[in-house]
């Protein structure tokens, strides 16, 4: 009995369309994170001109120093809260914007435009406002009592960092949020205006878990953008100070590997950093996403 079923030629024409977004992956994601495992068992010379292989000595050093283990607390306290508080108010946002019948377009527009300044840009900016001698903010903190400075003193450098951290957030997750609400059928909002009168009671039960495919994509974009895109605000608005305690683990890497020529000690953090990330990625998709409803 002869094979009747239909076969397609095989052209090599999808691998030559695919082949260069491949190459790209190939040599600036995979052979980076080969390069920075391999420079992870090694202690380099500062120069460049030697290296001998270590083990895992990198590792034992990296666990065992406090200034790297204050700086992974931070780091996670850090990304929980700009995480947090960005999805929060973003969300807040968008259902006012939601509910607003006249006057939307600028009302979007104000909220959106700060997604155009670059991090090193609205560091510098806020820098400024939190200026101790000339800031706007500053000089408000102090009229109500606060102290502020975040030249000399931690937590309110923290404060100030995750202040702006938060408020170059809020646009991305005010857009997904506000899109995520214009979606919802007119029809489910009018069933639930008829079955639910109080309109929190109505918003955490209906509106949200409508929502919930896009707040936990916005989660996962926040996190990432904690952990790695608040580079260029804390190399112009902290660089670490005061004492590392506004440090990143990424920003560790930097100060480590670029400006203290330690190869060997940043790949490691390097190393560290990614297989924490990608923990992190793994619980979100593995935990949360199962309570999500598509």
């Amino acid at each position: 009995m002869s094979d009747k079923r239909q076969r397609l030629p095989h052209s090599p024409v999808p691998y030559l369309f695919i082949a260069p977004q491949i190459l790209i992956v190939l040599i600036f994601f995979f052979w980076p994170a080969a390069q920075a495992l391999y420079l992870s068992f090694m202690l380099e010379d500062p120069w460049g001109l030697s290296s001998q292989f270590v083990g895992f000595e990198n590792y034992r050093i990296l666990f065992n120093d406090p200034e790297y283990l204050g700086t992974f607390v931070f780091t996670m306290v850090y990304s929980a809260l700009v995480s947090f508080f960005s999805l929060a108010i973003a969300l807040l946002l968008a259902v006012k914007a939601n509910n607003i019948v006249r006057g939307q377009s600028p009302y979007r527009v104000l909220l959106t435009w700060v997604y155009a300044i670059a991090p090193a840009v609205a560091g510098i900016t806020a820098y400024f406002i939190f200026n101790r001698q000339v800031g706007v903010l500053s000089g408000l903190f102090n009229d109500l009592g606060w102290d502020f400075a975040p030249e000399t003193d931690g937590f309110d450098a923290s404060v100030m960092l995750i202040l702006v951290s938060v408020w170059k957030q809020i646009p991305v997750n005010f857009v997904f949020f506000l899109a995520g609400l214009q979606g919802i059928p007119k029809s489910i909002r009018e069933a639930a205006h008829i079955d639910c009168e109080n309109p929190q009671r109505r918003f955490w039960t209906i509106t949200f878990p409508l929502l919930a495919p896009t707040a936990f994509f916005l989660l996962v974009i926040n996190v990432t953008y904690a952990f790695f895109e608040t580079f260029g605000l804390i190399d112009t608005l902290t660089q670490g100070r005061p004492g590392g305690s506004t440090t990143t683990l990424v920003y560790k890497v930097y100060q480590d590997g670029f400006l203290g020529a330690d190869l060997g000690l940043s790949s490691a953090q390097s190393v560290v950093l990614m297989l924490l990330v990608l923990a992190l990625t793994v619980v979100q998709f593995r935990f949360i996403e199962r309570k999500i409803h598509y």
